[in-house]
């Protein structure tokens, strides 16, 4: 019988484990940080999923492969009225359809045909994070306490799809800077302190605003 080596979970490449083998010993990993399922950035698509995709010919979705969107998955969509895109173009899409081995099948239309929140996104500001972090602000999750803060004081709005895309768009650019910082930066914060620290950023944002407009009429 093969002896399989237990120091290291490399040495299992292209052999194959059954349940009480090592492949990781923990117990000589002192001070370090292991990031687990909620922090990974490689996105693997559910039907029913709400994504933000690229539009490369195909539209990337952050997942294993390509998405396709067919011509008809708009509201009033026909043949002869095909919405055309260029490339890099933002999109807000539901996942229809994922079946390993095969390219997920996208749509701009919620369940009932309607196109609701889902379509092109233009100007604001796309950034990457987590699939963990998208799923805390993804709108139908619980409520969320930097979303609340930023809300009573701001006017913006955001989409998030649970490929690990967030997108914020408001009137004013430092306004998206404040709060695509805000979604950015306090995640491991409690919600008590990202209450706290996005009351200093709308703070610092105000008198921002204040010297800025003191500055041009001196």
């Amino acid at each position: 019988m093969e002896d399989k080596p237990t120091s290291s979970s490399t040495s299992f490449v292209d052999l194959s484990v059954v349940p009480g083998d090592v492949v990781l010993d923990l117990s000589n990993m002192t001070n370090q940080t292991l990031k687990l399922g909620g922090g990974l950035r490689q996105y693997v698509p559910h039907a029913g999923d709400s994504v933000l995709g690229i539009v490369n010919f195909l539209v990337e979705i952050k997942g294993p492969g390509l998405a396709f969107l067919p011509v008809l998955a708009f509201e009033g969509g026909t043949r002869r009225n095909i919405p055309k895109f260029e490339i890099g173009t933002l999109l807000y899409v539901r996942v229809v359809k994922a079946n390993p081995g095969m390219n997920p099948k996208l749509s701009c239309t919620n369940a009932s045909g309607k196109a609701a929140e889902f379509g092109q996104l233009k100007d604001g500001y796309m950034f990457e994070s987590s699939t963990g972090l998208s799923r805390i602000y993804a709108p139908d999750s619980p409520t969320c306490p930097v979303l609340d803060a930023l809300g009573k004081k701001l006017s913006f709005e955001t989409a998030v799809g649970l490929n690990g895309r967030v997108w914020v768009n408001a009137s004013s650019p430092s306004t998206v800077i404040v709060a695509a910082n805000a979604i950015m930066n306090l995640e491991s914060l409690s919600g008590v302190q990202q209450r706290i620290i996005v009351e200093k950023l709308i703070q610092n944002l105000k008198l921002s605003s204040q010297y800025s407009y003191t500055f041009m009429i001196s």
